[in-house]
């Protein structure tokens, strides 16, 4: 029995010891090692390593002021953001309505073309590859003529992923575009989704576009040999006639001798739906392309032309905002807070956290007074089953900074080493109401423990883009082109759901 007795001190003594060395290196081993995990919560570690005559765990909620942020429906939309460009039309009753066209320039593939002597332009084709669902693919396969040979073509049907009614039909149209500042400007250059001064100019094709993309693979019949392959993707015809005279007539002329000269004369396209209400899709800028089929000399030949990274595009959007939405942004209350936070995309409001409350000086108090450690805080948000009861795709991801600074914050630095580390996390996804949780346990015990300004939390809808594997900036993002919108439960003393500052934390 005493022996017992001396090998349970033993390990109190030991527990102890540990905790002590815990607590002191807490701000950066600690947070580093146990906040990695995407699928489990920090919030048992407490329960899980110590018993209660050592240390105890302990799980507190705190209310929090939340606001909406007005971001005046502006985001920068040139290529430096735009790794995927959307399109399409959306209305809805608590955001309103929401539009996105494509413009880009148009470079030669070669300057000072030659298309011999009286080339006739047989078609003009503009392609685009909307992002799809493989899982939705259904095939068909025909007997075809294809250039003079037997063959079996098969058709494999794909649907776009659409964020809408996906039901949907909408008319797609690609114009060329008219400048009011000579041209679209050089690449690199700054450009907000909202930019002025291009308009439509000569409507150059229409697709009707029912929501579905194509693959396309050719066959010869006797063995199988493969005569053409297509990827999936969205084909609109254009005004050959205006190609014919726009460029194929224009052998030796200045304006197709140089790239300069070239931009100049053809300012670029715009690619646009006519319907108000619809779907939004996306696609990849640097997919796609535009091919020139033309016959000279009794030959048929080819002639592309480059829409690819070297050249100016970005997205234009703009809204028709909801008599609701707008008394919402004309009553924010960054003081008290907001009963409901609309958050969008594509440069839609955001939300405020403050973080300077009842909270944290409570956990203050703890420190001092019980030398409590934090072990885990984080923001939760729920969606507003009320105003958001719908079947629309939740958000996948925020965007997450400190008021008045444009770095990432201190808890997505400590570990941008670690591909496990998720600073969302995200619940209930497919059900209402969804709710979020935002890792601030570094922000949460430098305020604590080190008393630094608790600044409030800016958040957006959207996630960090990558370069080769790396996070390069707080506004390398793709909120640009996330469609996803949601209304939260704010700052609500009538409302469970309203947003809460939890944390984990153990004392002595």
């Amino acid at each position: 029995m005493e022996l017992m007795k001396r090998e349970y001190q033993k390990f109190i003594n030991k527990t102890k010891k540990q905790m002590n060395k815990i607590k002191s290196i807490l701000s950066v081993f600690l947070f580093g090692g146990l906040m990695i995990s995407c699928n489990s919560d920090a919030d048992d570690l407490g329960k899980n390593l110590f018993d209660g005559n050592s240390v105890t765990g302990n799980q507190v909620s705190y209310d929090l002021v939340a606001y909406n942020i007005n971001n005046g429906d502006v985001v920068r939309a040139d290529s430096y953001a735009l790794q995927r460009a959307t399109l399409g039309a959306f209305t809805e009753g608590q955001f309103g309505t929401q539009e996105s066209a494509y413009v880009t320039q148009v470079r030669l593939s070669k300057y000072a073309p030659e298309f011999g002597t009286n080339p006739v332009v047989d078609s003009v084709v503009l392609e685009i590859k909307p992002q799809y669902d493989a899982t939705t693919k259904a095939v068909t396969t025909t007997d075809v003529t294809h250039e003079g040979q037997a063959a079996k073509q098969t058709l494999t049907k794909y649907e776009a992923v659409k964020y809408g009614n996906p039901a949907a039909t909408m008319n797609i149209d690609v114009h060329d575009v008219v400048t009011t500042d000579n041209n679209l400007g050089a690449v690199g250059t700054e450009i907000l989704s909202n930019k002025q001064g291009v308009t439509n100019g000569t409507l150059l094709g229409t697709k009707v576009f029912s929501g579905n993309v194509y693959a396309v693979s050719i066959n010869k019949t006797s063995d199988n040999t493969n005569l053409l392959t297509r990827e999936a993707g969205l084909r609109i015809k254009l005004d050959k006639n205006y190609f014919k005279t726009k460029i194929a007539d224009k052998n030796g002329a200045t304006e197709l001798s140089n790239e300069s000269n070239f931009i100049n004369y053809f300012k670029g396209l715009k690619i646009s739906v006519r319907e108000n209400d619809g779907y939004l899709i996306n696609f990849a800028p640097n997919e796609v392309t535009m091919t020139m089929y033309y016959k000279s000399g009794g030959k048929s030949n080819t002639f592309s032309f480059d829409l690819g990274s070297s050249n100016v595009h970005f997205s234009k959007i703009s809204y028709t905002r909801s008599s609701t939405f707008n008394t919402v942004m004309a009553n924010i209350n960054s003081t008290n807070g907001d009963p409901l936070l609309y958050m969008q995309g594509m440069g839609g409001p955001g939300a405020g956290i403050k973080l300077n409350g009842a909270g944290v000086s409570d956990l203050k108090r703890l420190y001092k007074e019980r030398g409590a450690a934090i072990l885990s805080a984080k923001v939760r948000l729920y969606t507003d089953t009320n105003t958001w009861n719908n079947s629309y795709t939740k958000p996948v991801g925020f965007l997450v900074r400190k008021q008045g600074e444009t770095d990432f914050i201190t808890d997505l630095k400590t570990m941008l080493g670690n591909s496990n580390y998720s600073l969302i996390k995200a619940y209930s996804t497919n059900s209402n109401p969804s709710y979020y949780d935002i890792d601030i346990t570094k922000t949460i015990k430098d305020i604590v423990e080190k008393e630094a300004e608790a600044k409030d939390l800016i958040i957006n809808i959207g996630e960090y883009l990558t370069s080769k594997g790396n996070l390069v900036s707080q506004d390398y993002n793709n909120n640009v082109s996330s469609p996803y919108r949601a209304v939260f439960v704010g700052t609500n003393t009538t409302n469970n759901n309203r947003p809460k500052l939890m944390v984990t934390y153990v004392t002595k």
